[in-house]
């Protein structure tokens, strides 16, 4: 017995560094798969973000491709405003048309559609296309002097440029 006694005690080393060897893979493995799980978390992550801002650009897209079709209908009603006589302006039939046109308006402004200001500005060809030009001694050149379609902006980028009358 004092020789199996001898063996054990000789054993238990050889069996600790086979068991702490063990103990070092799985410790480098568990490594391994934690910094595996950590990059397929931030890819992931990346992945949800990126896929994000692609459906907020189809959104915008959309947005700005319905307001363009909804434009020349407002176009048309302020057209047809601006013909209006005051008598008409006062007739009920008259005044649901122009409620109308009021609610389209707050629906691009829903779309975050805005108009760009023309009158009393200076000429911008990232803002206003011109159509035409006229001297007028009162009016300084590259002056805006008649607005002739109305131009749109959706979220601050150009839909369609204001068409205008230039000073010269």
């Amino acid at each position: 017995m004092t020789e199996k006694k001898k063996n054990m005690s000789q054993d238990p080393p050889k069996e600790f560094e086979e068991l702490e060897k063990q103990l070092d893979d799985c410790r480098k493995l568990k490594e391994e798969y934690l910094n595996s799980w950590k990059r397929e978390r931030a890819d992931f992550l990346n992945y949800k973000k990126e896929e994000a801002e692609r459906m907020n650009g189809i959104i915008a897209f959309l947005d700005g491709s319905f307001a363009l079709k909804i434009i020349p209908i407002l176009d048309n009603l302020d057209i047809a405003e601006q013909k209006l006589s005051d008598e008409l302006k006062a007739d009920e039939s008259v005044k649901g048309i122009l409620q109308i046109k009021k609610q389209i308006c707050e629906l691009l402004k829903s779309l975050k559609v805005t108009e760009i200001e023309t009158n009393g500005k200076k000429f911008d060809p990232n803002f206003h296309e011109a159509v035409a030009e006229e001297s007028k001694e009162s009016i300084e050149p590259g002056m805006v002097m008649e607005e002739i379609k109305k131009g749109y902006l959706l979220d601050g980028k150009v839909l369609r440029p204001a068409i205008v009358k230039v000073s010269k």
